[in-house]
């Protein structure tokens, strides 16, 4: 009897000890994620008022930049806000806003589009400028699908089999547009984790480019001398007549400088500065403050004239 038992006692304490290895990795895991503030990095949206203890939505610093290239594409394309919106509660129903390699059959990236299905080829799929592209496309041949409920919007481009699926997704949405689009401005903000990774200013250009086309950088320049030890700064106009939306160039500004805080983690962006307010990654848990004594306030950068959004790489 003790023979046959034996193997099975074993067995069990093998599991148990299994099981208790995996709890204490566990538990040594959250400790040093609480002691070291580890984890990913997370983005905040709040409503374009501002008040306390209104509508807010939390995301991953990936997701956020994933949608600040969604509204990007949309404002270069001349896209409405409302187009947007539907782009970006598509994403956050197809791919969670993740640019993902894989999906339904050959389903891929931000909005699950298929190469087989004339979308592309994987690499252009999984390109996020190039994605939303498409998507905008594809919704502008929609007829007045600004007026139409965002899930119809939404599946004439998708064809889905869960359509009603988008509709969840339309506040959160709704809030993201509002803030990447620039209509709220202050609005967005992202933490940061420090890296040893210095910022690189001509990819920084690039990616700016890519998003939002090449007459963003018409008279783009770095501020600060050749060796100098100090982070490189570029500062993006922002004429009086920009704006995709229709608020002029505050709005446009505001555009610009949410889509820097949202990529300040891939592009290594330490500080984004707009009209007397500034985002610092060294200072990312204050959000959106003021900038000191010695900025104009905010009302002085009058939309008359130019106005710079100041983004500073990190070194």
């Amino acid at each position: 009897m003790s023979e046959t038992a034996s193997p099975v006692r074993r067995g069990r304490l093998l599991r148990i000890a299994a099981a208790f290895a995996v709890l204490l990795a566990l538990i040594g895991y959250v400790v040093v994620q609480y002691v070291t503030g580890g984890g990913a990095p997370r983005c905040t949206v709040r409503a374009p008022q501002g008040e306390d203890g209104g509508p807010r939505y939390e995301l991953s610093a990936e997701q956020a930049a994933n949608a600040a290239t969604i509204s990007a594409v949309g404002s270069t394309r001349g896209m409405p806000e409302r187009a947007v919106t539907i782009a970006l509660a598509t994403a956050l129903q197809e791919s969670g806003l993740r640019n993902l390699g894989h999906g339904d059959r050959d389903s891929l990236g931000l909005f699950q589009q298929r190469p087989s299905k004339g979308w592309g080829t994987a690499a252009q799929i999984l390109d996020p400028v190039y994605s939303a592209g498409k998507f905008y496309e594809h919704l502008a041949e929609v007829p007045g699908y600004s007026r139409l409920p965002l899930t119809v919007a939404a599946q004439r481009v998708q064809r889905s089999g869960f359509p009603q699926a988008y509709a969840k997704h339309e506040p959160d949405a709704t809030l993201l547009a509002a803030a990447l689009t620039g209509r709220a401005g202050g609005a967005l903000t992202c933490e940061s984790r420090e890296r040893d990774t210095a910022g690189d200013p001509g990819k920084f250009r690039a990616e700016l480019v890519r998003a939002f086309g090449p007459e963003v950088l018409p008279k783009a320049r770095a501020s600060g001398r050749t060796g100098a030890p100090a982070p490189r700064e570029v500062s993006v106009p922002v004429p009086s007549t920009a704006g995709t939306y229709g608020g002029g160039a505050t709005q446009r500004g505001w555009e610009l400088a949410h889509w820097a805080v949202a990529r300040a983690n891939g592009l290594r962006i330490e500080e984004v500065s707009y009209r007397g307010r500034v985002w610092s990654a060294r200072n990312s848990e204050k959000g959106w403050h003021s900038a000191g004594k010695n900025t104009p306030p905010e009302e002085s950068a009058a939309d008359s004239g130019t106005a710079d959004v100041r983004i500073r790489l990190a070194r």
